[in-house]
């Protein structure tokens, strides 16, 4: 299944509906956009957003999301939980008495972010709810994603083995599905209640 906006439904409905027709005028619904074209400009937006990250590595741009948006609210929130860890942010690294964390590429949480900006300018929606979509989306991604880090941070400290799991299988595919989902209830939880 694909995400879709509620244009699909209401489009199909308004044929036989003045009342849906007359409610799709006054809010201003775009038509939606074939499934073809939704998945081409969602592969090409995140292909185009990826490209431009990886042209970014060793420059402002990545000190600006790992070290400051990334690695100092982690090391934050580490300081909030555990004050004895002591931990302190280092460019990408995590440090502490007892082991910290490198944030190396993809722990920052730009794919996730990136699929979200695709999912969202692939369908068609008025500009303020993709606006709205995309500033509590990132916000969303940006909370989870520390989420992470942290879970790592501790997971590494106390259990090797489970840093393992974590790291490379359970917390990426739970960032993605939880992201996946928001998009989804956000595009649906928008749809019209019809009689």
């Amino acid at each position: 299944m694909f995400p879709f906006t509620e244009d699909d439904e209401l489009m199909e409905q308004a044929s036989a509906n003045p009342e849906v027709r007359s409610a799709d005028r006054k809010r201003d619904i775009p038509p939606a956009r074939p499934l073809w074209q939704v998945l081409v400009i969602f592969v090409l937006v995140f292909a185009l957003a990826q490209f431009a990250w990886r042209e970014a590595r060793g420059g402002a741009v990545e000190r600006l999301v790992v070290h400051t948006a990334t690695v100092t609210p982690a090391v934050a929130a580490v300081n909030f939980i555990t004050p004895q860890a002591d931990a302190r942010a280092e460019g990408a690294r995590i440090k502490a008495a007892g082991g910290g964390l490198n944030i190396l590429n993809g722990c920052e949480g730009t794919e996730v972010m990136f699929l979200l900006i695709a999912a969202f300018v692939a369908v068609r929606m008025r500009w303020r709810a993709r606006a709205a979509g995309l500033a509590l989306g990132l916000g969303l991604v940006f909370v989870l994603n520390q989420g992470r880090i942290l879970a790592l941070f501790y997971a590494f400290r106390s259990n090797r083995e489970l840093f393992d799991l974590l790291h490379t299988t359970i917390l990426p595919v739970v960032l993605v599905a939880l992201v996946a989902l928001y998009f989804y209830a956000f595009l649906h939880g928008r749809r019209p209640r019809l009689a």
